[in-house]
C-alpha cells in the first residue's frame, strides 16, 4: 500500500501579514495548506490581538527558524492611557481606572526610562513556562507565580503621537521583549495605568515590510490557479524568500565540490580565512547552493551543525 503524501517538498520563507483575531498557529496551518508543504513552522508567535509580520518557514527552512526567533523585532503600538487591564491589553478585564495627570515633560522622561539595556519582568499572560506550564495558564486560574527579570534591549523607542488618551509608539527591540509589559510599566510610571489596544509587528530581522502577504492574497492566488486550471505552486512559489535569508547575517563559506560529499555526510572539512567559534552559512561549489550552517573550530575545520536535505536526496530515499 502506497504511503499517503503529506505535502510536497518546498523550501522557503513566507512573510505573512497576520490579521488580528487569529492565533499564529491557525495562520501557520493555513499557509502550510495553501502551499501544500510537508513541513511548516513560524518564528515567534504573535498574540491574537496583534497583526503584522509573521515569517513562516516551509520545508527545510524550519531548521533555521530559531535564528529568526532570536532576531530583533520592530513594533507599532497604540496604548490606551487611564485604564489598566489584567492582561495588559484590550482582551483583558479592566482592573483599575485613573485620570491622566502627567505633563508632556513627564511622558518624555518616562519613555527615556525604557530605552537601552533594561530588565523586564514578563507578564503572567505570556507563553513562558513555570514548572512545565505556560504562565498564562496559571494567570487564567488566578495564580501568580514568581518570574525572574530578564535582560532586554530597546534600541529605539520613538514617540509617534498622543491623541486624547491614546499613545502611539514605534519600538525596535531585542528578542524576548514584551511590548505589553512596556506599556503596563509605562502606565504605572505615569500614574494612570495603560494597556495595549493595537499592536503591529513591522519588522523581523532584516525582512522588508513590503514583501508581506495576507492570507486573503494567498487564497485569491489559489482560487485564480484553480480557475485557470494551473498548479497553485506556479503562482505561490514566487512569493517565497530563500531559506538562507534566515541566516543572512552569518558569513558565507563556500565549500568546493571536492569536499562537498564529506561535508554532507556530517564530516568536518578544512577551510581557511575564518576565526574559531564562528557560525557560518555554507554553500557548495560554483553554484553556491545553500546547504546549512556550520561552525569553525580551532583547527581550521568547518564542522556542519545543521544541514538541509536536498530534494534530490529526499526523492531517492
Amino acid at each position: 500500500m502506497a504511503r499517503r503524501s503529506k505535502g510536497r517538498f518546498i523550501d522557503g520563507i513566507v512573510l505573512l501579514d497576520k490579521a488580528t483575531g487569529m492565533s499564529s498557529n491557525f495562520a501557520l496551518q493555513r499557509v502550510k495548506r495553501f502551499f501544500n508543504a510537508n513541513k511548516a513552522g513560524h518564528t515567534g508567535a504573535l498574540d491574537p490581538l496583534a497583526t503584522g509580520m509573521l515569517p513562516v518557514c516551509l520545508g527545510e527552512a524550519t531548521k533555521f527558524s530559531q535564528h529568526l526567533l532570536d532576531s530583533d523585532k520592530r513594533y507599532l503600538v497604540t496604548a490606551k492611557l487611564g485604564q489598566r487591564t489584567d492582561t495588559s491589553d484590550s482582551d483583558g478585564e479592566v482592573v483599575q481606572t485613573r485620570p491622566l495627570e502627567f505633563t508632556e515633560a513627564q511622558l518624555m522622561s518616562a519613555l527615556e526610562h525604557f530605552r537601552g539595556d533594561t530588565l523586564q519582568v514578563p507578564s503572567m499572560y505570556s507563553a513562558l513556562k513555570y514548572q512545565g506550564q505556560p504562565l498564562y495558564k496559571y494567570a487564567r486560574e488566578g495564580i501568580e507565580v514568581p518570574r525572574e527579570a530578564r535582560p532586554i534591549t530597546v534600541f529605539e523607542l520613538n514617540f509617534i503621537g498622543l491623541e486624547g488618551d491614546e499613545l502611539t509608539l514605534d519600538i525596535h527591540c531585542s528578542k524576548g521583549t514584551y511590548i505589553r509589559t512596556i506599556i503596563d510599566d509605562l502606565g504605572e510610571m505615569l500614574g494612570c495605568g495603560a494597556h495595549v489596544i493595537m499592536l503591529r509587528r513591522t519588522q523581523v530581522a532584516h525582512y522588508p515590510y513590503d514583501k508581506m502577504v495576507t492570507l486573503e492574497q494567498l487564497e485569491a492566488l489559489v482560487a485564480k490557479a484553480q480557475e485557470e486550471q494551473l498548479d497553485p505552486s506556479s503562482l505561490l512559489d514566487s512569493l517565497l524568500l530563500p531559506m538562507d535569508t534566515a541566516v543572512a547575517d552569518f558569513p558565507e563559506v563556500n565549500v568546493p565540490d571536492a569536499s562537498a560529499a564529506y561535508l554532507m555526510q556530517g564530516q568536518a572539512v578544512r577551510v581557511s580565512g575564518l576565526v574559531a567559534d564562528t557560525l557560518v552559512r555554507i554553500s557548495l561549489g560554483s553554484e553556491r547552493r545553500f546547504v546549512g550552517i556550520g561552525e569553525m573550530n580551532e583547527d581550521g575545520l568547518l564542522a556542519p551543525k545543521r544541514l538541509v536535505v536536498l530534494h534530490d536526496q529526499a526523492k531517492a530515499s
